[in-house]
């Protein structure tokens, strides 16, 4: 988890600078919102992560740092293994910030689609939510999940 992080601009960060943040969002009653997304290029897959820091007292807009990581595209033949690792992705990321972080606030936004929808990613819905919240996070799906549909998503093309 420790390499590639950005802050929203695009200037490298340490993870100590990412976590001495997340805590201050925290001891300002902020919320930690963690999305992932991926996109196919060529012969590789890119997954970015972003975690997004809003709602604390006094905050004007968000704050968010990702980080862009590449694989093989061949490691993923199909959607259902893209879409497993986006969210064990988050999954990582949200546990390691609550085992440094213990009252850090974090929720999961999971780029499928309703269950009841008739789209692809519909069929794992249910899913992965279950396995974002059987690893102990509150989870929101499409059209509600913002962090991965709008904020990981421009990072990941």
């Amino acid at each position: 988890m420790d390499k590639g992080w950005r802050s929203g601009n695009g200037t490298p960060l340490s993870l100590t600078d990412i976590f001495e943040a997340l805590k201050a969002h925290g001891e300002a009653n902020g919320r930690i919102y963690i999305g992932t997304d991926s996109y196919i290029e060529k012969n590789k897959c890119a997954f970015a992560t972003a975690i997004c820091l809003h709602g604390a007292e006094g905050q004007r807009g968000g704050k968010y740092f990702f980080r862009k990581v590449y694989y093989k595209r061949q490691n993923f033949p199909s959607l259902v293994q893209r879409i497993l690792r986006e969210v064990h992705d988050s999954i990582e990321i949200a546990l390691n910030i609550s085992e440094h972080i213990p009252t850090a606030r974090i929720e999961l936004h999971l780029d499928v689609s309703p269950s009841h929808k008739n789209n692809g990613t519909s069929k794992i819905s249910e899913m992965v939510t279950g396995y974002a919240k059987s690893s102990g996070f509150d989870c929101k799906i499409k059209p509600d999940a913002w962090a991965s549909q709008s904020v990981a998503d421009k990072h990941s093309k």
